[in-house]
Formats: C-alpha cells, structure tokens, sequence
C-alpha cells in the first residue's frame, strides 16, 4: 500500500474512533479529521432495486467495488461504474479487497442482511444497512452491539425520517402540545402477503447464482415465484409488510417519545401459516416508563385500525395515531392534524428544533470523515428494527410474552423463543 493510502487509512480509522465516543451518546457533534473532502472507497453488496437507488446516492464517492448475485437484477451498473471491481459473493470480495475498502452498503433480501453486515463490521469497515436491519432479533442485536464496540459509523435506510413533516410531528409531540401520551396506533394499508405456491421450477437462470441468493436459508428449488421480488412475503426470505414497511413508519412514535426497548408483546391474525407472511395482523407492544416519559402502548397493525372510526379521525395519508391526555394527533410522512379541531383551530406549532437534514447517505458519509453522528445509526434504529421484528414473532407464536430485552428471552412463550434466533445451514453457520 502507498505512503498516501496508509495515511488516509490512518486518518478514517483514528476518525472513526471519535465517532464512537459520540454513537453511544446519540448526540454531539464531532472533531474534523483534517481531509473530510477526501472521498471513501465504498462497496455495495446488492446493486439492484433499492440497491441501485443506495448505490447512486453514495456515488460521490469512490465506488470500488459491486456485488450481486443476479446480473439481470443489477442492470447496467456494473457499466456504470465500470471502474469497480464486479462480484457475486462478498466473501471473496472482502478477501481480495478488504484492505480498499472503507465502508459498505449493503441492500440485498432480508435474510441475507446479516451474513455481510457482519463480515463487514468484523473487518472494520463503516455500514449502511436497508431496513429491517436483519432478518431476526438475534442478528439485529449482534451488528448493534458489534458496531458499537469496534466504534464503526452506522445507519439504517430509514429515509423518511428527513422529512420536514416527520421533524415537526417529533416537534410537537416533545412539546406536550396533546398532553402526556399513552398509547399510538400505527399501520400499514393494503393486503399484501400469502403469495401464490410456485408453479414453475425452471432451470436457474444464467444471469443468477441460486445458491449464493439463498445464503443461509435452507436449500429450496429455484423458482420465479421467490425470486426477484416476492421473496418478500416468504419467512425463509422476508419479513412481511411489518418488516417492508415497519421500521419507516415507526420511526415516527419511536423518534418522538424516545421508545427504546418493550417489555411486553403480544399479536394476533389470520391462521399462521408456516411458509407465507399474512395479509393482516394486530400487535400490542408495552413499553416501559423511560426517564420523565410515562409507559407507552403501541398498537401496530397491518390493516386500518379501528380508532380511525371510533374518534371519526380522518386517516387519509395517514400512519400513525398519537393519543395523548389533551388531545389527538393523526400524521404521515407527509400530513399532520390535530384533534378536537376546535380546541386546536388556533394551534401555533413550536418553533422548529430540528435541523434539517444534508441528504440521508451524507449523514454517513460526512459522519465517516468526522461528522455529525447519523440520525439513524444503529443506536437508534437497532432498538426499532428489534419491536418490528417482535410484533412478527408474536404473531408467528400466536401468543403474547415478557420480553427480557437484555437476555432476548421471551419469557412464557417457547415457540416465540425459537424464532429469536435462526439456524443457518451449513456453510452459512457464525
């Protein structure tokens, strides 16, 4: 390695020490390494989709490496950045590459999330991670606690949580403008779930590597009924709409009540079924009393509550109910109203407190270089993808338990235990 990438190695790594300090306080600003305009050497693991859209958002700056296991899926990126070098698996990428490496994206299916989140962590090197963050409790809680020890900068592709209206609901909610908030009713529409069986198991395609797609899950015939989008609704794959849409619109009542860890969680649905993720289900999450903030229930359901229509509440662009001892708030990523309309008619909101945000995957790039932390490292989101990934597994155990979130013990509930933590197949096993 030259004189120069030794010195700037030096400089990230001293850099990324500092951020540590400050990810664990979840506040602060940081000291400036002396070059934050020298661009990082990234590499995305996951370059199609959603992965396209994190890999064009971070191309400012030094794309070295691309990884995907479908060359249909990736598109013309590796074109693109014709400069990075192209891969199917991580690991051999990480082996040829990690000394040129300095973070990673990583956008790929749920289930393989954390297989090269950690292999990235491991080798020290800054992540960003699409939501949820893993594909079950237990690897959430093992890159949260990882990141944090190797002092690494984290964050979750949370983006709405830079919305201007998201910062003002946070606003008001601090305010105490509806009182003291006791519980907050949260939902995603649609009946998305229960795919069809496969019918058709052809040849795997050319352009994809199958058993680098499955990665830890168990082995199954390719068919174009999992793969490349529906997946989502396959336990061995996803995570449901709970997992597609849990973590954005939570972000919301977790930002602004400060919820960290729940105590209490129980679900209920349509019959379980032991391979598809459901078209519905209704959760409750208990939260305990957190500094000066009261215990807080959170109701989360894939379909529309029935609060809407029991206080005549207009839910339209709607995802989230805070019902406080003076009063009600409805909001969206992009809509707030106030009930009683007429105890509210002449409500002046607080003044604006947070700032607006650079851009989301400048938040982690700016972060790496020695600034701000990013508002949704893994401090933050860890936590939030941990009661999304619950209320699936209250569900899945059809039934309710005590949740010790320091020994992730679901106590009373041994069929929720089972599904805190997975088993990879072989080849796959930490």
């Amino acid at each position: 390695m030259s004189n120069k990438n030794l010195s700037r190695r030096s400089f990230l790594k001293k850099t990324s020490v500092i951020t540590a300090g400050f990810m664990i306080a979840d506040s602060g600003t940081l000291v400036r390494g002396q070059s934050p305009n020298e661009k990082l050497n990234i590499a995305c693991i996951g370059i199609g989709g959603r992965g396209r859209a994190n890999l064009n958002a971070v191309s400012r700056e030094n794309i070295v490496a691309l990884c995907d296991v479908d060359d249909k899926r990736a598109g013309n990126a590796f074109e693109k950045y014709s400069k990075a070098k192209k891969y199917k698996d991580f690991r051999r990428m990480f082996d040829e590459m990690s000394d040129e490496i300095d973070a990673v994206v990583v956008s790929t299916p749920d289930h393989t999330h954390f297989h090269p989140s950690i292999w990235a962590l491991e080798r020290g090197k800054h992540l960003y991670c699409e939501k949820p963050m893993a594909h079950n409790v237990w690897e959430v809680r093992q890159m949260t606690d990882f990141a944090r020890e190797k002092g690494l900068v984290t964050q979750l592709g949370v983006q709405r949580h830079t919305h201007n209206n998201i910062h003002r609901v946070v606003e008001i909610i601090r305010s105490g403008a509806i009182g003291d908030v006791k519980e907050v009713h949260a939902w995603v529409g649609g009946r998305r779930g229960m795919p069809d069986d496969p019918k058709e198991f052809p040849p795997v395609p050319e352009h994809l590597d199958w058993e680098l797609w499955l990665g830890p899950a168990e082995y199954r015939k390719y068919s174009p009924a999992y793969c490349p989008y529906n997946w989502r609704f396959w336990w061995d794959f996803g995570t449901g709409e709970t997992g597609n849409w849990g973590c954005h619109i939570l972000d919301i009542p977790f930002w602004a009540l400060g919820l960290r860890y729940p105590t209490l969680v129980e679900a209920s649905g349509p019959e379980v079924h032991p391979e598809k993720t459901p078209t519905s289900l209704s959760s409750k999450i208990e939260f305990p009393k957190r500094g000066k903030r009261n215990p807080v229930t959170l109701y989360w359901s894939h379909g529309t509550p029935s609060i809407l229509k029991e206080k005549n509440l207009d839910g339209g662009g709607a995802n989230n109910v805070f019902v406080g001892t003076e009063g009600t708030l409805v909001c969206g990523f992009g809509s707030r109203k106030l009930y009683p309309e007429n105890k509210f008619k002449d409500f002046v909101e607080p003044d604006k407190s947070i700032p607006d945000s650079p851009g989301f995957h400048k938040e982690w790039t700016q972060a790496i270089k020695g600034g701000k932390p990013p508002t949704c490292n893994f401090n933050y989101s860890g936590p939030l993808t941990e009661a999304v990934l619950l209320a699936n597994t209250a569900y899945r155990a059809e039934g309710k338990f005590d949740w010790n979130a320091q020994t992730l013990d679901t106590s009373g509930n041994d069929n929720a235990q089972a599904l805190i933590r997975e088993t990879f197949r072989k080849g796959w096993k930490m």
